[in-house]
């Protein structure tokens, strides 16, 4: 399974655009790398070609929803994914994390709370140690 190399890239996948447009904001000013994608199947896309340190969804979208984009986001990677949501029913939570989500935070959300989620999952998150090079002044490590 793949993990993100870019530890500051967060995809965001909400069909409102004001709710968007705040986490691009709240998380842009923390120095992260914001890509939106308004549902399921424009997040899948942006999923493989720009791979995020972490993703943040909500649940509700048409025609691919989170707890879908979880599941298929599962099977390819363990990137850390933050569910943000309305319904803040446990059957809701529930049904998020067993399809493959990190964390659950419920709008309306605290902006201090969500940063230090964000922080959280992606001080959790594996890191990928297969392939390429680490570079520290001097010296080069070829990791293959």
């Amino acid at each position: 399974m793949e993990t993100a190399k870019d530890k500051s890239r967060v995809l965001v996948v909400d069909d409102e655009p004001q709710v968007s447009e705040v986490l691009r904001q709240l998380l842009a000013a923390e120095g992260y790398e914001v890509r939106t994608a308004d549902e399921g199947r424009e997040a899948l896309a942006f999923f493989s070609a720009w791979p995020p340190a972490l993703v943040i969804t909500d649940l509700n979208m048409m025609p691919i929803d989170g707890l879908e984009l979880c599941r298929r986001i599962r099977t390819e990677s363990l990137v850390p994914i933050i569910v943000v949501s309305a319904d803040d029913g446990e059957q809701s939570k529930v049904a998020a994390l067993d399809s493959g989500a990190d964390d659950y935070v419920v709008k309306p959300f605290g902006p201090d709370e969500l940063m230090a989620r964000v922080r959280a999952v992606i001080r959790r998150a594996p890191t990928d140690t297969g392939g390429g090079s680490v570079d520290a002044g001097d010296f080069r490590i070829d990791l293959d």
